[in-house]
Parts: structure tokens; C-alpha cells; sequence
């Protein structure tokens, strides 16, 4: 039997490389960028988290889908990958939360899938040659290998503009209406970072990116966050003068992922692409005060050079990745701003990392013992 009918579906790389599987989830194809993650559990956490828009997403532990997929472990309102590539794929999950097959998650949501591909290979050549744009078919039969190299060749990708706008949300506030008040900027938030606030005792104000330093201060805020997100850090200017004002502002400031890279921005600093990116859930981060290694959840392409404009101004590079050097924090030495190139909630991925937001709730708890209170208009929900 011809190859294209025992394996129907394909990865197919803009590089002529095309790594063959078998199509579920939706039947239908995809463009993006193809990455790879090293995250052993959490693949539906994975499909749910903004920063992975665009990209077709290989996923390295080899079986996916034995627990299927339950509403809790949603980290934003829908799936946002391109496509994934597994090696093998359960269609008969076993969990007491399991409402659905991974498969039927994908197909409600129009997202394609291939299992049965080899992704340590696959994994091997993104390490060597790096990340690049990629088609996923479902059914490659009647189209010649050159058709769909050129259609990789082609493929749209996350880093041609500006795709923040296309994952942030509305307006909407979570957690105790008595609760010192943090506005959270949204440019692509996961649910557990809103979770990790609110149980806490913070009341989250989610604004949507774009929003002007202005009109979030006017919220009267006894703290901020920037959210991560996905694309290239540098086209998403509609950000760039909200962060630098608000980290000047005084009100205690974090900026995790995107938000750490907006941050650098803001204040003269350079980011650039990575090869392959930082994907997964064992990444070691020193932090060079301390001396102490953390293991800590990552999901970026991008990353912060280490210009001199990041040690002048009162700023400080205080976190390192241990594997390659990149910035992985920044802090100011005089006003409560700081950022995290890491995921600090985790999922999916460790919660070593959730001393951070018990660090940063004290900085917005000693600001808002000190301001007189405020009356705010409370604004609707979004679902």
C-alpha cells in the first residue's frame, strides 16, 4: 500500500523536510509556525494558551489524550494552536473529569491533528535547523511533495504582525469586591494567572491590550500586570507607551512573558528571535542575587538581550536561563517594577514559582494600606 494512503495526513516544512502521520481532530489543513514543547502532561492546556497562536505545536512526550479533556483545565476561552503532532494518541481517555476525547476537542474548534509521526525526529531537526513555517494536511493524497513544500514556503506566521488584538478579551473583573484592586493588562492571559491573584484575596480587573495608561489608573489600581501573549514582541507597539507609563507611575508593576518583553521595550531595550524557543515545563532559571535555581514553565520564541540600557536608569537583569544566559528577569532598583520572562502559574508545568505572586501581592497589599479607599463601578463579567 503507497505510503500516502497508510499515512493520509503530513507535516510538511518549508525546508522540503515532511514527516507523515495520521490525520484526527478536524480533517482539514493548516499554516503556521511549527514549534515543539517539552511539557510531559497538560496538552489541553497547551491547545488553551494564547501564546500559542499560529503555531503547530509537536508535542515531545509521546502519548497524548489518555486523560482527555476537561472545562477546567481550559486556560482561555477556546484553543489556540494552528495544529498539533503527536506520536501517539489515546481515543479512549480514562479520568472522572473527562467529558471528551482530545480528538472531539480539536474537531469542535476546527483545529487539525496527526498522530503516529515521529516527533523525536521532528523535535531533532526544529533543535537543528530551527523553528519554521509549516502546513499540517490531513489528506496530502492528490497533491504532489512540491505542491505542499510550496504551499510551507508560504504559510502565514505569528511574527508578520501585530496578533495580540486577536486573543485579548474584554472588559471583566474576578475575585472579592473588597480585595486590593490589580488591573491586568490582557494580551493573552491564561486563566491560572487570574486564578493565582484571586486566590489570593485580589480583585483582577481584566482590560484588553491597547488600553491606555490612562484610563488604567483611572481604575485607581493598587497594582498592575501585563500578561504574556503571543507574536513577535516588537510589532506590538499599542502597548509600548501604556507599559512604560504605568511602570513609571509608581503602582506596584509586573510584566510576565510578553509583558517582560514590553517592558524592556518600553525603557530601550532589544529583543530577538530565539532558535527554537523556550517551550515547556523544566526550564532553570538562576536568579542572581540569591544564587538560587529555579525550574520554571516557559512558552516564548523571543527573547531580551542583555544591552547595557538594561543595568542603566535604576534597572537591573536580576534572572538568568541557566542552559543559554537570556534574560529572564528585570527589576528596578527604586520603584516596584518588575518583570519574568517564565510562566509563574504553571499550567501546565511546576508551581515553584508561585512565590512570586506572593512577593508581588505584598507590594500591592502595603500600597493599597496606604491610599484612601475607592468606589468603583463594578464592570459586567465575560464568560
Amino acid at each position: 500500500m503507497p505510503i500516502q494512503q497508510r499515512w493520509p495526513g503530513a507535516l510538511v516544512l518549508e525546508d522540503g523536510r515532511i514527516f507523515p502521520g495520521i490525520p484526527f481532530g478536524a480533517h482539514s489543513d493548516a499554516e503556521g509556525e511549527a514549534v515543539f514543547t517539552t511539557v510531559m502532561t497538560g496538552y489541553q492546556e497547551v491547545a488553551t494558551d494564547p501564546s500559542f497562536f499560529g503555531q503547530i505545536v509537536c508535542m515531545t512526550y509521546p502519548l497524548i489524550g489518555n486523560y482527555g479533556v476537561a472545562p477546567e483545565h481550559d486556560q482561555s476561552r477556546r484553543p489556540w494552536i494552528a495544529g498539533m503532532v503527536v506520536r501517539e494518541y489515546c481515543s479512549e481517555p480514562s479520568h472522572w473529569q473527562s467529558v471528551e476525547t482530545f480528538g472531539e476537542y480539536l474537531k469542535r474548534y476546527g483545529i487539525p491533528a496527526l498522530y503516529g509521526v515521529d516527533t523525536r525526529a521532528l523535535t531533532r531537526h526544529l533543535r537543528t535547523r530551527g523553528v519554521m513555517r509549516a502546513v499540517l494536511v490531513s489528506d496530502r493524497r492528490g497533491r504532489s511533495d512540491d505542491e505542499l513544500v510550496a504551499l510551507a514556503r508560504r504559510a502565514w506566521t505569528p511574527d508578520r504582525e501585530d496578533v495580540v488584538p486577536s486573543v485579548t478579551g474584554g472588559v471583566r473583573r474576578y475575585g472579592p469586591a473588597d480585595g486590593p484592586r490589580v488591573v491586568l493588562v490582557d494580551c493573552g492571559v491564561k486563566q491560572y494567572i487570574i486564578t493565582s491573584l484571586v486566590m489570593r484575596g485580589m480583585q483582577v480587573f481584566v482590560v484588553p491590550y491597547g488600553t491606555s495608561a490612562e484610563d488604567i489608573l483611572s481604575l485607581d489600581p493598587d497594582g498592575v500586570v501585563v500578561s504574556p501573549g503571543p507574536g513577535d514582541p516588537a510589532r506590538a507597539a499599542a502597548a509600548l507607551r501604556s507599559v512604560h507609563d504605568l511602570a513609571l507611575s509608581g503602582t506596584p508593576f509586573l510584566g510576565i512573558c510578553l509583558g517582560h518583553q514590553l517592558l524592556a521595550r518600553a525603557f530601550g531595550g532589544r529583543t530577538t528571535k530565539l532558535k527554537f524557543g523556550h517551550r515547556g515545563g523544566n526550564h532553570p532559571v538562576k536568579d542572581l542575587v540569591t544564587g538560587k535555581v529555579r525550574i520554571t514553565s516557559q512558552n516564548h520564541g523571543y527573547c531580551v538581550e542583555p544591552t547595557p540600557t538594561l543595568t542603566e536608569g535604576g534597572w537591573e537583569i536580576w534572572m538568568v536561563n541557566v542552559n543559554d544566559g537570556t534574560v529572564e528577569g528585570l527589576r528596578h532598583r527604586s520603584l516596584p517594577v518588575w518583570s519574568i520572562q517564565f510562566h509563574p502559574e504553571g499550567s501546565p508545568g511546576p508551581q515553584d514559582s508561585q512565590d512570586l505572586f506572593d512577593a508581588f501581592v505584598a507590594q500591592v497589599r502595603e500600597r493599597a494600606q496606604s491610599r484612601q479607599p475607592v468606589t468603583l463601578v463594578q464592570t459586567s463579567s465575560e464568560v
